[in-house]
């Protein structure tokens, strides 16, 4: 099955530096749709057992998050498909590393029948990050087309990705939606934890480095809001936090997965 999902990445990659044209024809999304089929399929087929915490399907899930989240971005938000050519080999990275630990010995069954708050934080987690991929590839877009102009270099990249502008206003709108979506995450998290143990917060790894990354996002608002913040700066605080996020979820299943199976 991950072989399946790996191999169902690789066109919109090969699209995205050899086919690319100048609209969103229909061999784009053919070749988006087949990319958001694999991961998904992967993450239900596993979690039709017992719910695992393993580091693979942890990735699978995120891919598949951060595909969905794209394609509806790609129907609504004209300039958004022009990510394409930095998410794409973006997430097939990420398959590859899940393909690789998939046979890894999986973490231990969350539980054998999810509740609700536990479904829903999941959910909720899984689309935080998805969206924060997605705020973080138009950061490095930003990043990438600043660079081009400073140094009047462009390259057949900077002629697929969009515009500084209409990169700067997807970062923005996705960093938006990310906070909202974060601090639902953490509110659920919090009610779970309740319910479960009786204290509101649970001060590990994983929480601290999802309110770090709440409080980076909600600063880097502010200041877009106050001061106008935009443009390589905001792009690097927004790969700031997306590094804390990668940190508290994907990487708190690799340390524990992996590192310490």
């Amino acid at each position: 099955m991950s072989l399946s999902a790996l191999v169902a990445l690789v066109p919109a990659s090969v699209w995205s530096f050899k086919g690319a044209s100048s609209r969103r024809d229909p061999v784009f999304w053919a070749v988006l749709c087949a990319a958001t089929a694999g991961p998904a399929a992967v993450s239900v087929v596993q979690l039709m057992g017992p719910w695992q915490s393993g580091f693979s399907l942890a990735l699978w899930m995120s891919i598949a998050a951060s595909m969905a989240i794209f394609v509806g971005l790609s129907l609504s938000v004209r300039e958004a498909w022009r990510l394409a050519p930095l998410l794409a080999p973006y997430l097939l990275l990420l398959g590859i590393l899940a393909t690789l630990w998939s046979n890894a010995a999986p973490g231990p069954p969350l539980t054998l029948r999810p509740d609700t708050w536990l479904a829903l934080h999941i959910a909720i987690s899984v689309a935080t990050y998805g969206l924060c991929t997605l705020a973080a590839v138009a950061g490095a877009a930003v990043l990438v087309q600043e660079r081009a102009i400073k140094r009047k270099r462009p390259s057949a990249l900077t002629h697929r990705l969009p515009s500084v502008a209409d990169a700067s206003r997807l970062q923005g709108r996705l960093l938006a939606a990310s906070a909202v979506v974060l601090g639902l995450g953490i509110v659920s998290g919090m009610a779970k934890q309740y319910l479960t143990t009786g204290h509101l917060v649970e001060f590990d790894h994983k929480t601290l480095l999802s309110i770090l990354a709440f409080a980076v996002i909600a600063l880097l608002l502010f200041l877009h809001r106050r001061s106008g913040l935009r443009g390589q700066r905001a792009a690097r605080l927004v790969l700031l936090a997306y590094l804390l996020l990668t940190l508290a979820y994907p990487g708190v299943k690799f340390v524990t997965g992996v590192l310490l199976a």
